[in-house]
């Protein structure tokens, strides 16, 4: 009797485990190579925003931190747009998270908004890198696979240092 109580209890924990990774799966599915390419470039627009917000308000050092992402950013839509085309993805429309705006010229004094330029990057960085991160779990493409892992350190390292100059202003 112990055994067969035993056997339901281990069939019983084993159904409800497994329930739960097929909802944490379909919660955290792994992207695509669409869902990667779109939001990459939903990313290099970002930056190109915030270059277009720093040439209005910002000191010496936004501007060439903003300008050197941008350019970063072009090198990394030009091998981006290789392999999109070479594996035929679709990119769709991407938005950039919501909370990821910076202070309007306008209403801020220069320290203000260069706090801001450092503050809206870190989410924005911290969301590509998950994206990417997520994608390394189960790539469906081995050229874009190969693309994230040679970004991601480059991507890190860039959040970091947008993290440390905020500490520091």
């Amino acid at each position: 009797m112990r055994v067969l109580v035993a056997i339901v209890l281990a069939f019983i924990g084993t159904a409800a485990l497994a329930d739960n990774i097929g909802e944490r799966t379909r919660r955290e599915r792994t992207p695509t190579a669409n869902d990667v390419v779109s939001s990459l470039y939903a990313f290099s627009h970002f930056q190109q925003d915030l270059l277009e917000g720093a040439d209005l308000k910002g000191n010496a050092e936004v501007k060439n931190l903003a300008a050197l992402r941008v350019e970063e950013a072009a090198k990394r839509d030009k091998a981006l747009k290789e392999i999109q085309q070479a594996i035929g993805a679709e990119p769709h429309a991407c938005k950039t998270a919501p909370g990821a705006s910076l202070v309007e010229p306008e209403a801020s004094d220069g320290p203000t908004y260069v706090r801001s330029f450092y503050a809206a990057q870190i989410p924005e960085y911290e969301s590509v890198i998950t994206l990417l991160e997520h994608y390394l779990n189960g790539p469906d493409n081995p050229a874009l696979a190969a693309f994230a892992r040679e970004q991601l350190p480059k991507l890190r390292g860039q959040v970091k240092d947008a993290e440390r100059t905020m500490a520091d202003k």
